[in-house]
């Protein structure tokens, strides 16, 4: 007994002293595998989950690129805290990335998670990427996203040019992002009924670049 809860005390250390060393905050991790901002705080100081799921154990390691075993022992299977083993769980978040004139999303509550195989996301490049799913609504991203469609956002590509979700104020939107003269962004919409947008850089916050959608047929 002893024992297990000394290797539980050092990997809670372990995991917050290299959080500290990759600049990394626990809320911020533990939006990474969907789970509420307080989860990890709660395990480090706490220790409850008194052992995190070994799956969840990786997609950490990942994302801080660094060993499994850097961040403690995993959970045998069997135990409470087994893997969930094939599944990384996305959380949806309470927001609207508008393809229109601009969703307001004034807070980000994950409600919900998207699973995908660990396998599939290494193949697409996104084994650690911060990933997060929100619904696009309105027509001027069409036909390459349709209102109603969910896209999933790596928050850690933030730069380049593609389709990102941006804010613009208190405002969302989904746009393609196109270099412009220095110091300036252009946001282009899809749909050609729509002029592109050309704002300052610092009027603009990048939120993720889109990396996968899904919707009805």
């Amino acid at each position: 007994m002893s024992k297990n809860i000394s290797d539980g005390a050092a990997a809670r250390a372990m995991l917050q002293d290299v959080a500290r060393q990759r600049g990394k905050s626990l809320a911020e991790l533990s939006r990474l595998i969907g789970r509420n901002p307080a989860y990890l705080q709660q395990y480090v100081m706490r220790g409850s989950p008194r052992q995190l799921n070994a799956a969840d154990v990786r997609t950490i390691a990942d994302y801080l690129g660094v060993a499994a075993s850097a961040l403690g022992p995993l959970a045998p299977a069997g135990t409470s805290a087994a893997p969930r083993g094939y599944w990384r769980e996305v959380p949806r978040i309470a927001l609207e990335a508008s393809a229109g004139p601009g969703a307001v999303g004034l807070e980000e509550i994950a409600y919900d998670t998207i699973r995908f195989s660990h396998r599939w996301l290494r193949e697409m490049g996104l084994e650690g990427a911060a990933l997060s799913a929100i619904r696009v609504e309105g027509e001027s991203m069409e036909p390459v996203l349709r209102s109603g469609d969910e896209i999933v956002v790596d928050r850690n590509k933030r730069t380049g040019e593609g389709i990102f979700v941006v804010r613009i104020g208190d405002a969302l939107h989904v746009k393609t992002v196109l270099a412009a003269v220095p110091g300036r962004i252009t946001l282009i919409s899809e749909n050609h009924a729509y002029p592109p947008l050309e704002l300052a850089r610092d009027e603009v916050e990048i939120i993720g670049r889109v990396v996968w959608k899904g919707g009805r047929v």
